[in-house]
């Protein structure tokens, strides 16, 4: 008899037969209150689930009391309690290699847009207001041979520091709780305080996990310790940031500009302040959204779960090795 799981967002038709191959699959579109009863009653008898972009907490996990693992296609895993997850015994798997090298395409992405204004400026060729030669008023900032500080040093903050030293010839310091050898000889990249990473970096670039630790790290106090000509970028999770800091922020020149993936609340609401201020670009969290990326993330989840419920874990656990 096949183990049961519980699959809680699509995923491409090939990856989904090979989870059918292994188990007794239950798919739901998502978790929400019109579907709640059903998934918890599927979860009754649930060895495993796997899914984003949802909030797995107690009161859902009160109601599977036989499951094992749970596989989340993505890279974070702030949706997820680890503590409760370990005591209960069960098993978090992530992807946390396949989409390193996508999104800090997209993080250098709001670099280049945010420096070079140019959202702002494709905005206004569109509109028809491109009538003559743009002025000073309209002048953006150079990012080569500018100094980039990096909050976080893993494997995005790495391929973030390769990016600006071997593209643009750009200064890279980096605030992260213990050295990266690999990046200070390979990029010459320095490792120092957040207060003087903030004070001397033309763009801070957050890469950080989302944790107790990094809530609102970016408050009023730190975005004043940035030069006025500087621009913020998080590609990393939009709670590591003081949302409200941040508006005042810009709207009092503190800092230059910033460029955002993610927000405090998502989607961004229509009525942001946000979305208001011209030196803002938003997008809406792409930072792993290509096709070869996140089929690669939903191929590696299955490959996860398929590891966590038949063999033994070696790698992409988050707490695995708690369990033994």
């Amino acid at each position: 008899m096949k183990q049961s799981i519980v699959l809680y967002k699509k995923i491409p038709s090939d990856l989904l037969q090979r989870l059918e191959d292994n188990f007794d699959v239950r798919f739901f579109d998502g978790i929400n209150e019109t579907n709640r009863a059903e998934v918890l009653a599927a979860i009754k008898n649930a060895d495993g689930m796997i899914g984003a972009s949802v909030p797995v907490r107690a009161e859902l996990l009160d109601h599977a009391p036989k499951l094992k693992a749970i596989s989340t296609i993505s890279v974070g895993y702030d949706q997820f309690d680890v503590g409760d997850l370990t005591q209960r015994k069960i098993v978090l798997m992530h992807t946390p290699t396949v989409l390193t090298e996508t999104t800090a395409d997209t993080v250098f992405t709001l670099i280049l847009m945010t420096a070079r204004r140019a959202l702002e400026m494709a905005e206004m060729v569109k509109a028809g207001k491109w009538t003559r030669s743009i002025g000073s008023d309209s002048y953006g900032v150079d990012v080569h041979h500018k100094t980039i500080g990096i909050l976080g040093m893993g494997r995005i903050g790495a391929a973030l520091a390769r990016r600006a030293h071997a593209g643009f010839g750009m200064n890279v310091l980096y605030w992260n709780d213990r050295p990266n050898t690999q990046v200070e000889k390979e990029f010459n990249a320095r490792r120092c305080e957040l207060d003087e990473l903030l004070a001397q970096s033309d763009f801070v670039c957050i890469t950080l996990p989302y944790s107790e630790q990094t809530h609102k790290l970016i408050n009023a106090e730190r975005l004043a310790k940035m030069k006025s000509s500087a621009i913020l970028i998080n590609g990393a999770r939009g709670k590591i940031v003081d949302q409200a800091a941040l508006i005042e922020a810009l709207k009092n020149g503190t800092i230059r500009a910033a460029g955002l993936d993610v927000f405090e609340v998502e989607p961004l609401p229509a009525n942001s302040e946000l979305l208001q201020l011209p030196d803002v670009v938003a997008l809406p969290h792409i930072g792993s959204a290509t096709e070869e990326t996140r089929y690669n993330m939903a191929a590696c989840a299955v490959d996860n779960l398929i590891t966590a419920l038949t063999g033994e874990v070696t790698e992409n656990s988050v707490n695995a090795h708690l369990l033994k």
